[in-house]
């Protein structure tokens, strides 16, 4: 892994987490970076490694996860939202380019919507274009068709350390090639507690709020309406490395992708999580980092 800085910024009801990878020159461009639902700043270490740095990329623990768990609600896309335009004006002089991955794609389409002159090009990853929520769902049942996995695992405890890692290395999504000492730091970040009954660090409270939010009509319209142009990166396959990712051409058509600023590339041989932390999907989304931030 290479070195970072941690950092930590004013924003609504106390200061946000964020960790800072610097450039090896000044002038470089600069790139905030959004961790998904149950993740952390650190999933973005492999992206930081390929950038080598030719920008400086800043990755926040989003309001209710890790090292920013303990700043207050409320929770949701547009908290968030608000947050990253905090970090961003901090990050550095005129627009940045703004990043996310997953949830972090949706927060980040609704902050540059809002905060138009904050952001230059986004880069989304694996995230973004969002479908209306089925009528006949319950919010509960619409979090546990979303993200029950997840959620299971936030109120689960583990033995220690150890226990933990066994615990993701099982996970489809990081067999094999998946698994790297990166992988391993940012997972660890989420643990929490003292050994014998260690958990996630993430909130319960604030998963549930941003995962009703991500159907809230104001973040799905996001997408459509963003002021500058963007690129997503999406996986071939999903969360637990099946064949069938969260997106293809027929879903991206299905959402409107074709009508809007956004250009759709795939990433072949990843899934939902290692087109971040992989070296081959982190490859591709430093490429495109970079190719945003010429065009400001």
């Amino acid at each position: 892994m290479i070195p970072y800085e941690e950092i930590r910024v004013p924003v609504t009801g106390g200061e946000l987490a964020a960790l800072r990878w610097p450039a090896g020159e000044t002038g470089a461009p600069v790139v905030v970076a959004l961790h998904g639902i149950t993740a952390n700043a650190l999933s973005w270490g492999a992206v930081a490694r390929e950038l080598a740095g030719r920008a400086t990329l800043v990755a926040p623990d989003l309001r209710g996860r890790a090292g920013s768990a303990g700043l207050p609600g409320p929770y949701g896309i547009a908290a968030h939202a608000d947050d990253a335009a905090a970090l961003a004006k901090g990050a550095g002089e005129g627009p940045v380019v703004l990043a996310g991955h997953s949830m972090g794609a949706f927060v980040a389409a609704l902050a540059a919507v809002r905060q138009p002159d904050r952001f230059g090009e986004l880069v989304l990853v694996d995230g973004g274009f969002g479908f209306p929520a089925p009528t006949h769902l319950s919010a509960d049942e619409l979090l546990t068709a979303v993200i029950g996995p997840a959620m299971d695992r936030l109120s689960m405890t583990f033995p220690d350390r150890d226990a933990y890692r066994s615990f993701w290395r099982a996970h489809p999504a990081f067999g094999g090639e998946g698994w790297s000492p990166e992988v391993d730091a940012y997972l660890q970040r989420d643990l929490t507690g003292a050994e014998g009954a260690m958990r996630s660090g993430c909130l319960l409270e604030a998963v549930r709020t941003d995962g009703v939010g991500l159907f809230q009509e104001e973040v799905l319209a996001a997408v459509r309406e963003l002021p500058q142009p963007a690129t997503l990166l999406w996986a071939r396959r999903g969360l637990m490395n099946e064949e069938q990712g969260l997106y293809d051409e027929t879903r991206l058509a299905a959402a409107g992708q074709p009508d809007t600023k956004v250009r759709a590339v795939p990433v072949e041989d990843v899934n939902h999580y290692t087109v971040l932390t992989g070296d081959k999907g982190a490859r591709a989304v430093a490429d495109a980092l970079l190719r945003a931030a010429v065009q400001h």
